[in-house]
């Protein structure tokens, strides 16, 4: 099961009573594919939707509606479950139960106890929304099909503080949040807590992998430098043992180019522990610069030699 599908369970399972169911189905008709004067057709791809769907008209309207079901297969394997309500009769009894006007529907916050609004948002979601998955990126969206339920889901979803963005993709107005801790807040609203905290514990172990990773890069990086600075200093020592020998360096710069060409591997800091008596590692660099400098004056007095 898909996570966004796995959201549309744990929602469906806070639906408990009456005025929540009242409130859910309201969200779910009202953004449905089709609301005509004479046809109102609910499709989507979840099967705990489509069975919440049904069980809701089946509670609100007992036997009243002229109602088909329909399961389309695809060929990816997933299914399609619609239900049409067909008729004048039957579309007009579910409008006016709603206080829906079929040719332009519009929300009215009238319909919805107080305390229901969030059964509303989450009926929506079932009807229209979706969800990436979160270990892929945090992504949440309403599919609407009309540029006033379009405008009047933003305006309520705004009013209780969660920042909505808009565009238009296919010919359908897409409501969408991006920011993890807006689509937390939102799926707590509308009652799947446990999913906010998957989406939580994803982002801490997310988190932790990219510190590990950073501090790997950081050390892979640190020890490409030390090598690099190491191979540098040994050439410079080899030079000075060529030419001068390494006799003539003075005794503490002696000391550190023997432990250089023994320890080629070693931090300066290892560098530094070594020694006797151990210095630290701002006087290893000093003496290694030393060593540098004279290897320096030998190859330009090479070059002038020439």
């Amino acid at each position: 099961m898909s996570f966004s599908n796995e959201v549309k369970a744990e929602i469906i399972s806070a639906i408990t009573d009456k005025d929540k169911m009242y409130a859910c189905l309201y969200g779910l008709i009202i953004f449905c594919n089709r609301f005509s004067s004479d046809e109102i057709c609910f499709q989507s791809e979840s099967r705990e939707v489509a069975d919440i769907f049904k069980t809701l008209v089946s509670e609100m309207f007992k036997n009243t509606l002229n109602i088909s079901e329909d399961i389309a297969e695809r060929k990816n394997g997933t299914s399609l479950y619609s239900f049409t309500v067909s008729g004048a009769e039957s579309v007009q009894t579910v409008a006016d139960f709603f206080r829906i006007t079929p040719c332009s529907r519009r929300i009215s916050i009238e319909n919805i106890d107080n305390n229901s609004i969030s059964n509303f948002i989450a009926g929506a979601f079932l009807s229209c929304g979706s969800i990436t998955d979160p270990k892929t990126g945090y992504h949440l969206e309403f599919v609407i099909n009309s540029a006033e339920l379009c405008e009047d889901l933003s305006i309520l979803l705004s009013s209780f503080g969660f920042s909505v963005k808009s565009v238009i993709r296919k010919n359908n107005y897409i409501l969408y949040i991006k920011e993890s801790e807006n689509i937390e807040d939102l799926l707590t609203f509308m009652g799947a807590q446990s999913s906010t905290l998957e989406i939580i514990n994803i982002k801490i172990l997310k988190d932790v992998r990219n510190r590990v990773n950073r501090a790997r890069n950081c050390d892979i990086a640190n020890c490409n430098k030390t090598s690099a600075a190491s191979v540098n200093q040994i050439q410079d020592i080899r030079l000075i043992e060529s030419e001068l020998g390494l006799d003539s360096l003075p005794a503490t710069l002696r000391e550190i180019a023997d432990a250089r060409l023994e320890y080629p591997e070693f931090s300066l800091n290892d560098l530094g522990e070594i020694l006797e008596p151990p210095i630290g590692r701002s006087g290893v660099n000093h003496r290694l610069k030393r060593i540098k400098e004279i290897a320096d004056k030998l190859r330009e007095e090479m070059r002038e030699s020439e």
